[in-house]
């Protein structure tokens, strides 16, 4: 491993079971997301179907992504610390696990792998407003570091990346890779009246608990991926991280004074793919 957590993929050593996990996982997740997920994301997916089925070359996905959007994908164990992860954001190169769950746990990876990382975020790579958050994200990342903030930037990067919603011709549709890997979490997000849905600010979105074991209970939801950037340009990071250091943290379930809810139509449930059954893949 390198000194940046970057890695050699090993593509070569990749196994035909894990080739297998892979295909059964995209065909599930292509099929299961379609008119759930926003357009870009869909149209995103062309990137990854262009290489041959199976867990990807990292090499080949790289001369079209690269081509395409100036990002490519490094190779990293899992989790990696704060600083590396910012500075490959900040240089358009986003960190991907290199392992993939195992075929006994299909249906759920108890933390981000290799197919979570790739067919949740690559997509997305092909719009440039997005990109450009990412970029933008980066280096508010690495300024956070130094003020010892990074753990409100973080609240920011799950409430969208992972788990973000966007209005998409009046009709609500998911473009985060935690939910967009989630058969089970996008009919949640989308269809059900349980969770609370909000208008992004980013002051709130900093303040929100957030819960890895379960179920998201608020989602926060854009207008559009330029009025993410531009929220994200426009923010005074240092002020907000005054102002909220001695505050008490949000319950995810609990109304806050200023909320703005969203209040238009849900998504209509519809019958998903046969054989997803009832297995949730996450």
């Amino acid at each position: 491993m390198a000194a940046d957590w970057t890695m050699t993929q090993d593509w070569a050593g990749v196994s035909a079971a894990q080739h297998a996990t892979w295909r059964t996982l995209f065909e599930q997740q292509c099929c299961a997301l379609e008119g759930y997920a926003c357009e870009d994301f869909l149209q995103g997916l062309d990137i990854l179907r262009s290489l041959e089925p199976g867990v990807p070359n990292f090499a080949l996905l790289n001369r079209r992504l690269k081509a395409a959007t100036g990002w490519e994908i490094v190779a990293v164990p899992g989790w990696i610390p704060n600083e590396p992860f910012f500075e490959h954001l900040t240089n358009r190169r986003f960190p991907a696990a290199n392992f993939l769950r195992p075929p006994e746990q299909i249906g759920y990876s108890e933390e981000p792998d290799m197919f979570h990382d790739i067919f949740g975020h690559v997509p997305m790579l092909t719009n440039p407003a997005f990109s450009e958050f990412l970029v933008a994200y980066g280096q508010a990342g690495l300024r956070a570091e130094k003020l010892g903030a990074s753990d409100f930037l973080g609240r920011l990067w799950l409430y969208t990346t992972e788990f973000g919603l966007v209005l998409e011709a009046g009709e609500l549709r998911a473009f985060g890779g935690g939910i967009l890997s989630s058969y089970a979490e996008t009919l949640r997000s989308l269809t059900s009246t349980e969770p609370r849905r909000i208008w992004l600010d980013i002051e709130r979105v900093m303040r929100t608990q957030y819960h890895f074991d379960e179920f998201q209970r608020i989602y926060f939801v854009v207008n559009s991926f330029e009025d993410l950037l531009q929220a994200t340009e426009d923010a005074d990071f240092a002020a907000i991280y005054r102002r909220i250091a001695g505050e008490a943290v949000i319950d995810p379930g609990a109304s806050f004074p200023g909320d703005r809810a969203y209040t238009g139509p849900l998504q209509q449930v519809r019958t998903g793919p046969a054989f997803m059954g009832e297995d949730v893949v996450r």
